[in-house]
């Protein structure tokens, strides 16, 4: 097993203990070490699945112009001469490929299947290339494949218990809240909140149509213990919370503005503040409205 204290420092110490020679200056005389792009291949260990065409693109627009700078960490396959698994690298591995690039440089290692598992979620975290659903997919790997324990991921990744116990949290939700917080849509604290609950898809659209930050879906979720699975949209939610919630003389109020402006409406107290929402459909709605508030 991998030493956790060596694994801590990341994969740049790995490359400087290693791999000199991809690295070393033209008056060394040594020259970098190249290998055919076609025979890398991805490490099927690698947490990181998502690569989206914008940031590949810009990667590769910066490789045209000033190469692969970093070389791409690999281990030879074994069995199979010349051929390489990328252990750290594969989204300059694509963007090279994309670039037109025959050859990369590369810092080949002797590493076994759990160290590449555990180089390849290393490298990600300290990165931060990783969404919270990559990362936390990554730590269960570390636990189920290799049995280690919350403590030891923490180590090994160096991070906090509790960061891994509450990324851990996430692979509870459904897979379409999930696909949310993949695309970027629901940022990793909204989507711990929804752990758990009877709605959480309900609550993620709330969240991003509303633009609530977590605090606001907090106090939605604190409010509306009530909500059943069949109460899928943003009203019925609304309602629920408006009924656990609201006074008789708020929802009194929000109704004589609703009937005054012909629109839904919306009154949040908090302390001697709130909140006042208008909900219009078009761009006539709103004129309408303001026509009203003019006179």
């Amino acid at each position: 097993m991998a030493d956790h204290s060596r694994l801590g420092r990341g994969l740049a110490s790995l490359i400087g203990e290693v791999g000199e020679e991809s690295t070393a200056a033209p008056e060394s005389g040594r020259k970098p070490r190249r290998a055919p792009i076609e025979s890398l291949k991805p490490n099927p260990r690698n947490p990181r699945k998502n690569f989206t065409d914008t940031e590949l693109n810009e990667l590769a627009a910066s490789i045209k112009e000033r190469g692969v700078i970093q070389p791409i960490v690999v281990r030879a396959v074994p069995g199979e001469r010349d051929s390489y698994e990328i252990i750290a690298g594969e989204r300059r591995w694509r963007a090279a490929q994309r670039a037109g690039l025959h050859e990369v440089p590369i810092a080949a290692v002797e590493a076994t299947d759990a160290q590449s598992l555990e180089f390849a979620i290393i490298e990600n975290v300290q990165r931060a290339d990783l969404n919270p659903i990559e990362e936390a997919a990554g730590y269960m790997a570390l636990m189920e494949q290799l049995h280690h324990t919350q403590d030891e991921v923490a180590q090994i990744v160096g991070k906090s218990r509790p960061h891994i116990a509450n990324t851990l949290r996430l692979l509870k939700l459904p897979e379409a809240v999930k696909a949310l917080v993949r695309a970027g849509k629901l940022s990793a604290g909204h989507a711990r909140l929804l752990v758990g609950h009877t709605n959480p898809m309900a609550l993620a659209e709330l969240a991003i149509g509303e633009g609530y930050s977590v605090r606001q879906l907090e106090e939605w979720v604190r409010v509306e213990p009530g909500v059943k699975a069949g109460d899928t949209t943003f009203d019925a939610i609304q309602k629920k919370s408006q009924k656990a919630n609201k006074d008789a003389d708020t929802r009194a109020l929000e109704k004589r503005l609703s009937d005054a402006l012909g629109l839904a409406v919306s009154i949040e107290q908090r302390g001697e503040g709130g909140t006042l929402h208008i909900k219009y459909k078009d761009l006539d709605q709103l004129d309408a409205v303001l026509r009203k508030l003019g006179r």
